[in-house]
């Protein structure tokens, strides 16, 4: 489930792209993110591209979206 505060991280090992989820109401479709390290560059992402790991259902690496970071 997604909530503010929660961490991001791209699923692309090329990049280091790490987001942070600000405003988020269930059931939109977009959530409010900005840089996790900055706080800085506030934008809106599809909430299809967040995903609770970075694993497919066959467990195939993901390469496109965001994965969870676990705390």
């Amino acid at each position: 489930m997604i909530q503010p505060g929660q961490t991001y991280r791209h699923c692309n090992p090329r990049e280091s792209i790490r987001i942070r989820i600000t405003t988020y109401r269930p059931g939109d479709a977009r959530a409010h993110v900005v840089d996790a390290v900055t706080g800085k560059r506030f934008r809106q992402i599809l909430v299809t591209h967040l995903h609770d790991s970075d694993r497919t259902k066959t467990g195939a690496r993901r390469r496109t979206g965001y994965a969870l970071e676990q705390p």
